[in-house]
């Protein structure tokens, strides 16, 4: 089938390599020439497992290209996906400028019967707004599918390859047999198709992502209320996912949650029920929970130093908002470094992807190790921020050897807290306290 795919972000450029990768004839379009040229190099602008290679393979076997010519590609292409930005406004709505711009190039460009596939993260109504602009320019038969992504970072690749369901949102029988077409490779063994009216789909994305958001800002309150009481917020989550009822994903208390999709989509979601006089009271507690946990972590270490941090070293492993991504957008570690550096601590920060981003937010404010454990070296204590695989099981002995104090701010609840003072570490993380 021939496929364009309109932005070569995070979504549109893990979404047009699989496409390609099963046999489709995908092109990439971006306005971003130097992006464009990159990719054909293979140089891919972001770090997801598999994704270089997979890029390189389909651009080598010809089914995957890049342009810059989005009236050429919509030209050649039955399917067009839309995967440009929705960056939040100010007023927590999605910007929907860089969506309509595209559609409206869409139109300009029809030269017959396409399927326009929403794919970015879009509120409710945007079919009917993307259907409206592209009839401005092109009076002939199309439609507008909505076709919301469910992508976790890190493992983007095996998701898209291998998905949980793949919602359609269509008003259309003619639209939907040709999206269950371009998806049926996928498919294999058995169907997960979840055919819906447009509006419903658009929804189902920031009920989805909300959700989830709940579930984490739930278990950081039941492990602070742990906390507080001496229980064991770890042997509290045994118990409760011990219950097929409620499950093990995103339960885990920690620092909150962070990226470009839960933090932009409840924002989004709270606009919307607002705008529509719905109750919201869950989804914005959800949010507060989430920032106020970054600020009981930063608590937790004025508590062992005091308010002044002046003359103190911070060594802090992790970065990025989660593991096997280098994407730090609404990073815990922004924030908590940002406190660090205001109240006068010296920072020396490891992280195996993220130095990049992170160069452009600190630049030369913070130390940047060559190393996790040149990262402790005469450091005050440090601060685990991000689970990367590779901070899971340290030499402790050399740790401590490097460290002033054996003192560890443990956000992500990774260590064994009776081992580590058993071993001489004085240990702090979320939802349990060791005397």
């Amino acid at each position: 089938m021939k496929i364009c795919v309109i932005g070569t972000g995070y979504v549109g450029l893990v979404a047009g390599t699989c496409l390609a990768d099963m046999g489709n004839d995908v092109i990439c379009v971006d306005n971003d020439l130097e992006k464009l040229q990159k990719l054909e190099n293979g140089i891919v602008p972001i770090y997801e497992p598999g994704l270089e290679e997979l890029i390189k393979a389909n651009v080598m076997e010809g089914r995957l290209k890049f342009s810059s010519d989005l009236d050429d590609s919509v030209k050649k292409s039955l399917v067009c996906f839309i995967a440009v930005g929705t960056p939040q406004s100010e007023d927590g709505s999605a910007d929907m400028k860089y969506v309509m711009a595209v559609a409206e190039s869409i139109g300009k460009a029809m030269n017959g019967y396409k399927v326009i596939v929403d794919k970015s993260t879009v509120p409710v109504g945007t079919a009917e707004k993307v259907t409206e602009t592209i009839a401005k320019f092109y009076d002939g038969e199309f439609d507008v599918v909505s076709n919301p992504e469910f992508l976790k970072q890190g493992a983007a690749v095996d998701d898209f390859l291998k998905p949980d369901r793949v919602v359609i949102g269509s008003n259309s029988t003619k639209a939907t047999a040709i999206m269950q077409e371009v998806y049926a490779p996928f498919f294999r063994t058995a169907s997960r198709f979840v055919i819906m009216d447009v509006k419903s789909a658009e929804m189902t994305k920031y009920a989805a992502n909300s959700f989830l958001a709940v579930k984490i800002s739930y278990a950081n309150e039941i492990a602070n209320i742990c906390e507080a009481v001496g229980a064991d917020a770890e042997m509290v989550r045994i118990g409760m996912c011990s219950d097929k009822r409620i499950g093990s994903q995103f339960l885990f208390p920690g620092l909150g949650y962070g990226g470009s999709c839960f933090p932009k989509d409840v924002k989004a979601l709270l606009k919307t029920a607002k705008d529509n006089n719905c109750g919201h009271r869950l989804i914005e507690a959800a949010d507060e929970v989430n920032k106020e946990q970054r600020v009981i972590f930063i608590n937790k270490i004025l508590a062992r130093y005091g308010m002044n941090l002046a003359g103190k070293t911070i060594a802090v492993w992790g970065l990025t908002f989660k593991p096997k991504t280098n994407d730090m957008r609404m990073s815990p570690a922004i924030t908590i470094i940002n406190f660090l550096l205001e109240f006068g601590a010296k920072v020396q920060a490891f992280d195996p992807k993220g130095f990049d981003q992170a160069k452009q937010i600190w630049g030369d404010k913070i130390t940047y190790a060559k190393n996790s454990y040149d990262a402790l070296e005469n450091a005050d204590c440090m601060l685990l921020l991000t689970e990367w695989n590779e901070f899971r099981r340290p030499d402790f002995d050399r740790v401590k050897e490097l460290l002033k104090e054996p003192v560890i701010f443990d956000g992500r609840n990774q260590y064994d807290g009776e081992r580590l003072k058993q071993r001489g570490f004085e240990y702090h993380c979320v939802g349990k306290r060791f005397l």
